[in-house]
Parts: structure tokens; C-alpha cells; sequence
């Protein structure tokens, strides 16, 4: 009897636990928020404004920032000047992530170009050239494919746009938009040097094309990107003063997910 009477409390529980949380699983739990740490930083060769080649201190900036994803820019692989060192997997190993580099052109026996630093595995790498003429250096978009637990399937891209030629630099943007002007699939984060102002021509077109800056409007040149129609939320945004370590200022910006 007793046992009974125990079995019957216990199937009373139950259809009470089902009675208040729903029968479609349980009690529904909140989501817990999925943030990414973008960082986006022109290195200038790897030379400070003290003329020093320091990597060391260069990791230290990005590693201060905590990033998880970093699009790196003006970054040299084997080249004279850099002494022959290949940067982006340098800096790779000093900051603990994964890396890819994307040619912009040859340079002094070696190449120079964007690089990807991130903390997940890079499953996926393409390198698109930019509208570039004979007068002017080549330039590219380094798009990356990575898998982020929480989020899903992220396409990364990091650029470097053209410092002499607004025209030059919209016909640029026009092409990015145009490669990366996807509906569906999984969203997309662009980053980098634009060498352009808020406002001008060639941030018109993107912004135009369904491309939000996550960066408040100031005077600068280097940006982040979301595509509009990816649920992002801006939860913080870094651009530290650092004169040494480059000639630019590391941005940062602490994306929240608020998709499912």
C-alpha cells in the first residue's frame, strides 16, 4: 500500500511539472548569450613607429583585447624588409590562434597582403582579388570559413583598400559587395583598412548595399561590417590608443548573436 501511495505522489509530481512548464520538452531555459571579440588591426609591416620590428609587442596589443577573430592588414610573408619572417604565422603562434594569409601582391622577394588570426579552426580560405590599375598596388579580400559553437557557420573577410584613389577604392567596395551579397546562408563580417572616411563614396556603397558599421561614426579609416540582416548587437566597442606598436589604432567591437 505504501508503495502504492508512493508511486501515485510521484506520477502526481510529474503531471504537476508538466502542467507548468509545457509539454514540449520542459521548463524552457533561458539562452545563454554567444558573443564574439572581432578585432581588426593595420600592423603596418610589422614596424612600430620606433622603427622597430617588435612581434612580441604586437602580440601583446592583440592579446590584451582578447579577440577571437582578428583581421589583420599590410602583413608581410618572407619579404626583405621583414627580414624574411613570415608574420601572420608568427604572430599565430605568439597569440595562440589559428591563421591564414591572403596575397595582395609579390613584394621584395616575398608577398604582402591581409591575414585572418582566429580561435577556431579555419576550415575554409579564399583569396579574391580587388579592381586595382598598373598605378596603383594590388589589393584583395581574405575571406575565412570558421564554425563557432553557438552561432554556426561565419564568414570572415579582412580587406585593405586602396590609399591613393576614391574611385579606385568605390570600385572596390562594389566588388566586395557584390561578392559577399548573400541572403542566405550564414552571416558575414567584414573588416579591415578601408582608407576611407564615414560618409564618403566608397562606405556609401556599402552601406547602401545592406551593410551596417558597428563602429560609431568619427573620423578614422578602419571598420568593422555586419550584414544588416544578421541578428548581431553591438555589446562593446574598444579603439585603443596604441602609437608605438603601428601607425593604426587596434578596433575592437564585442558582437552578441540574437539569432537562435
Amino acid at each position: 500500500m505504501a508503495t502504492t501511495r508512493r508511486r501515485l505522489i510521484a506520477l502526481l509530481s510529474a503531471l504537476l511539472t508538466v502542467g507548468l512548464y509545457g509539454c514540449h520538452g520542459g521548463a524552457a531555459k533561458p539562452q545563454e548569450p554567444h558573443t564574439l571579440r572581432v578585432l581588426t588591426y593595420n600592423i603596418h609591416h610589422g614596424e612600430g613607429t620606433d622603427e622597430r620590428f617588435d612581434y612580441k609587442r604586437l602580440a601583446r596589443v592583440i592579446n590584451d583585447l582578447s579577440p577571437d577573430i582578428v583581421a589583420l592588414q599590410e602583413v608581410d610573408r618572407g619579404t626583405e624588409r621583414a627580414s624574411g619572417v613570415d608574420q601572420a604565422a608568427l604572430l599565430g603562434k605568439l597569440c595562440k590562434m589559428h591563421h591564414a594569409f591572403g596575397q595582395a601582391m609579390p613584394y621584395q622577394g616575398g608577398r604582402y597582403g591581409e591575414a585572418v588570426l582566429s580561435r577556431f579552426p579555419i576550415e575554409k580560405v579564399n583569396v579574391h582579388p580587388l579592381p586595382f590599375n598598373l598605378e596603383r598596388e594590388p589589393r584583395a579580400a581574405l575571406e575565412v570559413r570558421v564554425e563557432i559553437k553557438g552561432i554556426g557557420p561565419l564568414v570572415f573577410v579582412g580587406t585593405h583598400l586602396c590609399h591613393q584613389d576614391d574611385e579606385l577604392r568605390t570600385l572596390q567596395t562594389r566588388r566586395m559587395s557584390r561578392l559577399f551579397d548573400k541572403e542566405e546562408g550564414p552571416p558575414i563580417i567584414l573588416a579591415g583598412d578601408f582608407n576611407a572616411r564615414p560618409g564618403s563614396d566608397p562606405m556609401n556603397v556599402l552601406l547602401q548595399d545592406g551593410w551596417t558599421d558597428v563602429v560609431a561614426p568619427r573620423s578614422r579609416i578602419d571598420y568593422i561590417l555586419v550584414r544588416a540582416a544578421d541578428p548581431w548587437q553591438v555589446k562593446e566597442l574598444t579603439i585603443l590608443d596604441e602609437p608605438v606598436a603601428s601607425d593604426h589604432d587596434p578596433v575592437l567591437a564585442v558582437l552578441e548573436w540574437q539569432g537562435e
